[in-house]
């Protein structure tokens, strides 16, 4: 029986590395931005729509803080059919059609870097370190969608001190799953494996969720399974899905939006009304919720979570630091 209160963990196999593609292919960036703009325009799927099915598993959980109230829950049929999730294609309806070939099990967190509790662990492991809480957050795109969605995990705060990181470590890298195997429909011009990253500050944050389910289940395929994060007052790509490694360094993490376009995805990319993407506004968003068809919504400053996090850019200038 697994101790939730000690902070030790199991050991297991280490993940095998997987081999980085080229990750400033040049090629790619005309890819990606005809790509992106071509999503945007896709349209949502009608409820009733047949999708893959998956097996889900309920989780036990606690009633979590932070959550918002008041809010509209997206239908779970909506968010899990419209998704970014590159690995299984480009267009919003392709991840909830093709991610059902990717295995999540076995599954281990190989934590890396510059802490003084290196270990890989195991998916049961991570899921019973700490009580699992039900969160319902904002979740908003940098496309302009947003969504509001009950998700379920813990603070990723838990799991870092338990990696114990040195003081020179001052940003968290994410290094999410990829075999081409599994993931036939990936453009082959990204520069898989996906990599994201925060600074440590933002990944201590009491509302960075490491997150194993949402609906009360563990986590669909396409919507990162079995283990992801969700930093809610950042655009949806901030929230690394399907994550193998966790590293701790010393120096900003070269991350796959912003290399791939710097000057359309920031580093920070915090929920901003006042700084548009280059090629549409962020001042207002479409919300998918119960509504047969989206509808438009002001966009909030951090999503909302102004109170929580604005103390943390205190003094930058948030259209330089984008």
């Amino acid at each position: 029986m697994l101790n939730l209160n000690s902070p030790e963990f199991a050991s297991s196999e280490i993940t095998p590395k997987e081999k980085f593609l080229n990750r400033r292919n040049l090629i790619f960036g005309g890819l990606a931005a005809a790509g992106l703009a071509s999503e945007v325009r896709k349209r949502l799927p009608p409820i009733g729509m047949p999708t893959v099915a998956f097996a889900a598993s309920k989780l036990p959980t606690q009633p979590g803080s932070f959550s918002l109230s008041g809010e509209i829950v997206t239908p779970k049929q909506k968010a899990t059919t419209y998704n970014n999730f590159y690995e299984f294609g480009t267009d919003k309806r392709d991840p909830s059609e093709n991610a059902h070939t990717m295995h999540t099990r076995p599954w281990t967190v190989a934590l890396e870097g510059l802490c003084a509790n290196p270990k890989t662990v195991d998916l049961d492991t991570l899921m019973r370190y700490r009580p699992l809480e039900d969160r319902t957050y904002r979740f908003r795109c940098v496309e302009a969608w947003s969504m509001i969605v009950p998700w379920v995990g813990y603070p990723l705060a838990e799991l870092i001190k338990f990696a114990n990181p040195l003081p020179t470590a001052k940003f968290v890298e994410f290094i999410s799953f990829f075999n081409p195997g599994q993931m036939p429909e990936a453009p082959s011009s990204l520069g898989f494996p996906y990599r994201e990253g925060l600074r440590m500050d933002e990944a201590m944050n009491p509302l960075t969720l490491l997150t194993f389910g949402s609906y009360g289940e563990t986590l669909e395929n396409q919507q990162g399974a079995p283990v992801r994060v969700i930093v809610p007052w950042k655009y949806g790509f901030k929230s690394a899905k399907s994550i193998v490694k966790i590293r701790f360094v010393a120096k900003q993490p070269e991350t796959t939006w912003n290399d791939l376009g710097p000057g359309e995805y920031g580093f920070y990319s915090n929920v901003n009304p006042t700084h548009d993407h280059p090629r549409w506004s962020q001042a207002h968003e479409r919300r998918i919720d119960t509504a047969t068809f989206p509808h438009t919504v002001p966009t909030l400053p951090f999503n909302g979570y102004g109170n929580q996090v604005a103390s943390l850019y205190a003094g930058m200038d948030l259209n330089k630091f984008y």
